[in-house]
């Protein structure tokens, strides 16, 4: 565009801005920014709570929720949308400062505070007269542009829709909306989707025209009531042993939905520093990480009611009970050990955890995470660090994770540890203002240094111990299904399951402690979302350390002579340094096995000998022999088998809606494994990617919190579906699929379909399931 013409452009926007805030000030005063501060009480039979915040959860926090939220506009609690909306970006992986927090309920309180903040409303802040309440509100200005402009009917939207994850944000102030939906008159709300019925946009009007009241959320059960007061009392008892043990607690489950496993309506609640004791209103201390100085001499642990609602892509629950209590009882605070001075708060102190809680036993640290070890490992997977492709391009698209028992030797033995804790620090000491290329030297060598000892430590411990056996892989004492895991990428997402779902993958992991903790106070304790490039960049490059730990476990299990091969197998294109770390040179184990095997793929066999000791534990909720159907199993079979170049034309994620005459529909989860080279470098995956080794896998249920698509399919028609898969050529293929079997995110009817598929997905896991997201929907 010629630069006089674009100045020009500008100005004619500016002046209709400045030209509509004019008006609004005339015909309804100035905005008054504490007008929110203090939620409106609803008129006599009307309930935000039954009326309104249903309809919001359906059709727009599938959207507006967590860090994702366009325009950090959340609309998963009252107090989210009486914050309202800013254009600053919450995932920035070129900041080159660190910015300011901005979380909900958090870093700010009321509507006003925000406004201080940088957030603009979107509910009306001028006059509270009806008129002014929908032509002053954002939200309804959205779904009136979008009842007055519906989708165009076409199966694929146009390009000026634009979806991709890091599309550049649209978040307009009222003052601009008109110029806004002269110019994009079809980017009203939901974005991208259909138009909400007309019952339920006559509802959200009658809401908005009340001015947006909110009766708060309804008192808690007095059976909650008294389960909250005796939580309190445990997490802040007075001995240095008891609050050195509720610190490591909290720094492990800062980031879950707590409840109670004795609640039938399950209540969720966060764990937060305040500065309030029980008994008195919470008073939460922000800091960006949970290790961080909480000032003051002496803070208190409460249990803070989650008002937001559950969406899946940040819902980590995790059951507090009796059992919980024994059990935590049993591991921290019956055993007999001295606690000398509390360790300090500070970015070098949650760096090295080993340093930091050495007074803690190291097998009740390792087993406290081991009990819930999906929660562990779900951290980094559903906290702020995975998101996007960069982020996530340090995994295999899926593999099986296992532990080593926890018995007190190996890699968890206590000298040890305190032995190299100095060579463990994680690079979050940096904090999130970190440079990278001299602190990446230095956390480098120590890793080299840690690997070199290791392997001395491991070789030396064989002679002793013997060589590996099954038995050192933890089996989840017979019971546990948290020892056997599957983790799933989806390119810019990933999952985490228990149980071993799918066929035998390429990789597996076998994580002991030292490994387990610093994946934690890496990705979620010390991770900031905040923190600037180099924070970021420090913490995607250390996780390839990790990943190369857990894989080296791994292949010390496996037959001497064939280890090589394994490792060359999976890092194929890697260059020598690479696979010195992974295994050899630096890190070595030159004891055979005390394994027995046929001959032949050891690491195939491997996974098979892991499944059989697992049996007993796992977790078989995904495997398609639950659906009692053997005919319905088979067919599946023919679809799981579809390998290939074909499946790079599909989409990462997809739900699978089986239909079968009266019966209700089914649900799959079909999930597309794409073939790598090896994940080792950071920004050259494109040219690492093995077409002829992607595979599918078949889960039944729901796996992941990101749909790409939504299939319908009758029963009768999956080898149709198969067939179409196993045929894919070109993106003309896909269309064609996609019109026969596909709920496209312009179908008339999504709603409906969404409304069934999340209703089950709740239904079938009411105390793990959240919302789904629809925010990487395609549109093909």
């Amino acid at each position: 565009m010629d630069k006089r013409l674009l100045l020009l452009s500008i100005a004619v926007l500016s002046g209709c801005a400045v030209i509509t805030r004019h008006t609004l000030d005339q015909q309804y005063g100035p905005a008054d920014p504490q007008r929110f501060d203090v939620p409106p009480a609803p008129s006599r039979g009307f309930s935000y709570r039954a009326d309104v915040q249903p309809i919001l959860e359906r059709r727009c926090v599938v959207c507006h929720a967590c860090y994702d939220a366009p325009c950090q506009l959340k609309l998963g609690a009252w107090e989210g949308i009486a914050r309202g909306a800013s254009d600053e970006l919450v995932y920035d992986g070129g900041r080159l400062s660190e910015a300011a927090p901005s979380r909900l309920f958090v870093d700010a309180g009321k509507a006003s505070e925000w406004r201080t903040q940088g957030f603009f409303p979107v509910l009306n802040e001028r006059a509270p007269t009806p008129a002014a309440n929908l032509a002053a509100s954002v939200i309804y200005r959205a779904l009136q542009l979008k009842h007055s402009h519906p989708l165009p009917e076409t199966a694929v939207l146009p390009p000026t829709f634009d979806f991709s994850l890091d599309r550049a944000q649209q978040c307009p102030r009222i003052e601009e909306y008109d110029s806004f939906a002269a110019a994009k008159p079809l980017w009203g709300m939901p974005f991208g989707l259909p138009a909400v019925s007309d019952g339920e946009f006559a509802t959200l009007r009658a809401w908005l025209e009340q001015g947006a009241p909110f009766e708060g959320l309804p008192p808690l059960p007095a059976a909650v009531e008294r389960q909250v007061a005796e939580w309190e009392r445990f997490f802040n008892g007075g001995s240095r042993k008891e609050r050195l043990v509720s610190r490591y607690i909290y720094e492990h489950l800062f980031l879950a939905h707590l409840y109670f496993d004795g609640d039938p309506q399950q209540h969720f609640f966060r764990l937060v520093r305040s500065r309030t004791p029980p008994g008195q209103p919470i008073d939460p201390i922000a800091s960006r990480r949970p290790y961080d100085d909480p000032g003051g001499e002496r803070f208190h642990y409460r249990l803070e009611r989650e008002k937001e609602s559950i969406v899946d892509k940040t819902h980590m629950p995790y059951a507090l009970g009796a059992k919980r209590l024994a059990r935590w009882r049993e591991l921290f605070l019956q055993p007999v050990y001295a606690v000398g001075e509390l360790p300090p708060y500070s970015l070098a102190a949650g760096a090295n955890p080993f340093v930091t809680f050495r007074d803690l036993p190291v097998r009740a640290r390792y087993q406290f995470m081991l009990d819930e070890a999906e929660f562990s490992i779900m951290g980094f997977i559903k906290g702020p660090v995975c998101r996007g492709q960069v982020a996530l391009n340090v995994i295999e698209d899926r593999f099986w994770v296992f532990f080593l028992a926890n018995d007190g030797s190996g890699q968890a033995a206590d000298e040890f540890l305190a032995r190299e804790s100095r060579f463990l620090e994680l690079p979050t000491a940096q904090g999130s203002d970190a440079a990278i290329i001299g602190p990446w030297r230095e956390y480098a060598k120590k890793e080299q240094r840690y690997l070199q000892d290791k392997s001395d430590h491991l070789g030396a411990l064989a002679d002793q111990r013997g060589r590996p056996a099954l038995s050192w892989i933890w089996d989840g004492d017979g019971s546990n299904p948290n020892a056997a895991l599957t983790v799933f990428r989806h390119f810019d997402s990933a999952s985490v399951v228990r149980g071993l779902v799918g066929d035998v993958p390429k990789t597996g992991w076998v994580i002991g402690y030292p490994l387990l903790e610093r994946i934690h106070y890496l990705l979620v304790a010390g991770f900031d979302v905040y923190g600037n490039v180099g924070h970021q960049l420090l913490s995607r490059l250390y996780m390839d350390f990790m990943r190369m730990e857990g894989e080296f476990n791994f292949l010390g299990f496996l037959p001497l002579a064939q280890r090589p091969a394994v490792r060359d197998y999976w890092y194929r294109g890697a260059s020598d340094d690479v696979k010195e770390h992974v295994y050899g040179s630096l890190a070595r184990f030159d004891v055979e096995t005390g394994i027995t095997f046929r001959g032949g793929d050891s690491r195939r066999e491997f996974f098979g000998l892991l499944q059989q000791r697992l049996a007993p534990a796992a977790d078989r909720r995904y495997e398609l022999a639950g659906l009692g159907d053997a005919a319905l199993q088979a067919d599946l079979a023919l679809l799981a088998a579809v390998r290939g170049p074909a499946l790079s034309w599909m989409p990462e994620l997809v739900i699978l809606r089986i239909e079968d005459g009266a019966r209700a529909p089914r649900y799959l989860t079909l999930l597309r494994n794409t073939g790598h080279s090896n994940v080792s470098s950071l920004l050259r995956e494109g040219r690492e990617l093995l077409p002829e080794e992607n595979t599918l896998t078949i889960a039944r249920g729901f796996v992941g919190a990101y749909p790409n698509a939504i299939y319908r399919v009758q029963r009768s028609e999956i080898g149709d579906l198969a067939g179409a898969i196993g045929q894919l050529a070109s993106e003309d293929d896909y269309r064609a699929l996609a019109d026969r079997f596909a709920v496209r995110r312009s179908d008339p009817a999504f709603w409906q379909y969404s409304d069934e598929l999340q209703a089950t997905h709740l239904q079938l896991a009411p105390a793990t399931a959240g919302l789904l997201d629809y925010n990487r929907l395609e549109n093909r």
